[in-house]
């Protein structure tokens, strides 16, 4: 069983905790949260200690889950690090992707794992959808949210289209080539509405929006392939595949057969319902991380993984400053 210990217990932080209480591999030893009022009512309400110093709660630990602001997340993981232990931290990585190199090094100095909290891989309708991917060359995706004051300490594409560009990354394996990107700022200092392009290496194109201020929330995504089209809802928990292949001529009497012209055959269109399991996305990340920590392998998620999508989350936040200066 490995002590784990949590940084920080705002609104995420207690969903962690409540999910590692869940996970018998676990011993939760406890948590530091800075606010002493919140501290106090957090260790109350789930019958855990509340240490006074991360460092305490560093002693105590084999690895901590950092659920803090994204502004502290490097010097909270550069000390559990150095203190030898594991990280699991939450996105963005970091703030900055000098910083996300840094712990690149330094965890790989002190041959300790890291899994950044891209929760969306755990998703069950993506991980349904997964086999089903093979190449993907267009992706739509579009995230919306309610409006939330509590995100706005963030743009937009830090706090939700990220989600969006590290499921891309993965389910395209190839690298970005070219991004463009606009945004605008409605309520906010930062963007709060952003559009971007991404042109990869391999030939894929990948079209992203997202919102904060939205009527209602979304968050679908689209991959187009060869023969094959995989629509995931990442809100609704739900995958549809439908794909294409050659007719034999003995389909069913309701079976959906295209015509392809003279001489160029017919397909058959099949449409599919993966199974999704009920599951508890925080859960799983949290649990494979303990996973990858006993059996020494990868996280499924790693430290590069976060690397990766801050990299293009900030090249998209610079293409739409570019574009914000142009119009004054």
């Amino acid at each position: 069983m490995l002590k784990i210990g949590v940084l920080g217990a705002g609104h995420l932080g207690k969903i962690h905790i409540k999910c590692i209480k869940d996970i018998p591999e676990y011993e939760l030893v406890g948590f530091y949260d800075p606010v002493a009022e919140n501290a106090a009512s957090v260790s109350e309400a789930f019958g855990i200690p509340s240490f006074d110093t991360i460092e305490a709660l560093l002693s105590a630990v084999d690895l901590v889950d950092i659920v803090t602001p994204t502004l502290s997340h490097f010097e909270c993981a550069e000390k559990a690090l150095k203190a030898g232990k594991h990280v699991f931290i939450e996105k963005p990585v970091t703030n900055t992707v000098e910083e996300a190199e840094k712990l690149i090094e330094l965890s790989e100095k002190m041959g300790l794992k890291m899994q950044v909290g891209h929760v969306e891989r755990f998703n069950p309708a993506f991980v349904a959808a997964q086999p089903y991917l093979k190449q993907p060359m267009f992706i739509e995706t579009h995230r919306l949210a309610q409006f939330n004051p509590r995100g706005l300490d963030v743009p937009v594409v830090l706090d939700l289209m990220i989600h969006d560009i590290d499921v891309i990354l993965k389910a395209v394996g190839s690298e970005v080539e070219k991004i463009s990107a606009s945004g605008v700022n409605v309520v906010a200092d930062t963007p709060d509405i952003a559009n971007a392009r991404l042109e990869f290496a391999n030939g894929c194109v990948a079209n992203l929006t997202t919102s904060r201020i939205a009527v209602k929330n979304m968050r679908k995504s689209r991959f187009f392939q060869k023969d094959a089209y995989v629509a995931v809802d990442f809100l609704e928990k739900k995958s549809e595949i439908v794909r294409m292949q050659e007719a034999t001529g003995n389909e069913g009497a309701f079976s959906m057969v295209l015509d392809l012209g003279e001489g160029k055959g017919k397909k058959e269109i099949i449409f599919e319902n993966p199974k999704v399991l009920e599951t508890n996305a925080i859960r799983e990340e949290l649990y494979t991380f303990h996973q990858a920590i006993v059996n020494d392998t990868e996280p499924i998620v790693t430290i590069k993984d976060g690397y990766k999508a801050l990299k293009v989350a900030y090249g998209v936040l610079d293409e739409i400053k570019a574009n914000l200066k142009k119009i004054g």
